[in-house]
């Protein structure tokens, strides 16, 4: 279901016009308003943007479930939002199956000019522009990372969504690096958030030495890979420090998603001065963190060797 907090977005208005606030609806798969989401919002408080005043931000989630996202994006077009800014690969194909007239701005998206959302970086040439982080590119280090912080590492689970095009594209990119690195993929293509529970319950650190996490927080597997490593004992990589500082997880190797969304708020701030997004050039966010928590690898009995310890860009203690 699609639910919109924070503000109420009512009939539109060109973006020139700034008798009102204008009025950003968020769009998102998680359960609400994401680092990328967040992250912007700072980035316009920063340009000195008043909230309430200059500019209303309404966020729509749908709480895991992707298929109900196209729903949503067609809401916040009724709406009458001056803006539409997303932060996966699949609300951006919402929002852009819902309006080629209303800006939009993404932020994570892995492959903008491949899903055809920009003709190019420099004259994306539509109705959208954004912050990408090139992510599928990281796959292989992150990988690799996660084998050098725990070099027993033979068989890592991939959990991820069917319906999630990055995700399944992101299969195939673990799957080659884990070839090159002498690892068994244990590959688990789920469809539904209840299959996603029940598989993940079930694993057992016998089967598996660690988790890779998908980015997008579809059917809930990034919450279900925490429960089950909490359950079992299990090492986690992840692909955003977020399920680190908030939910324990052991490792990620991944852009500043927070810092991606405070560099799309140049762009929003580009668009609501009356620039279209089809002259202004897409940008790649390409500050990259290595996390460790130390909370969770003490937890599970892990010690971690300096010269992993060194290279981290953040320790969670």
């Amino acid at each position: 279901m699609a639910l919109l907090v924070h503000a109420v977005l009512g009939a539109g208005v060109s973006v020139a016009d700034r008798t009102r606030p204008f009025r950003i609806g968020a769009l998102t798969v998680s359960w609400g308003p994401t680092p990328m989401i967040v992250g912007m919002r700072e980035g316009l408080l920063e340009f000195g943007y008043r909230e309430d005043v200059d500019f209303v931000l309404g966020v729509r989630f749908t709480q895991g479930n992707i298929q109900a996202l196209d729903a949503a994006a067609h809401e916040l077009v009724q709406d009458g939002v001056d803006l539409i800014f997303v932060d996966s690969d699949a609300s951006a194909r919402a929002a852009q199956r819902a309006t080629n007239q209303i800006p939009i701005v993404f932020a994570t998206v892995a492959d903008p000019i491949g899903m055809g959302l920009v003709q190019s970086f420099a004259r994306p040439g539509g109705n959208i522009t954004g912050v990408t982080d090139m992510e599928l590119h990281l796959g292989p280090k992150r990988l690799q990372m996660f084998k050098e912080m725990i070099p027993p590492l033979q068989r890592v689970l991939f959990p991820y969504n069917a319906a999630d095009a990055y995700a399944v594209a992101m299969s195939k990119v673990y799957r080659d690096a884990a070839e090159k690195l002498g690892i068994m993929l244990v590959e688990k293509v789920l469809r539904r958030q209840e299959e996603a529970r029940v598989v993940l319950a079930q694993i057992r650190k016998s089967e598996v030495d660690g988790i890779l996490s998908p980015w997008s927080a579809s059917l809930n597997i990034p919450g279900f890979i925490l429960d089950a490593a909490a359950q079992q004992g299990i090492p986690t990589m992840f692909s955003s420090a977020f399920f680190l500082e908030e939910e324990g997880g052991l490792a990620s190797y991944a852009p500043d998603t927070f810092g991606t969304g405070k560099q799309a708020a140049r762009l929003v701030d580009k668009i609501l001065k009356g620039t279209k997004p089809a002259d202004i050039p897409a940008e790649v966010n390409s500050k990259i963190e290595f996390v460790i928590n130390l909370k969770t690898a003490k937890a599970l009995g892990l010690t971690i060797a300096p010269e992993m310890l060194y290279q981290a860009d953040r320790l969670i203690r």
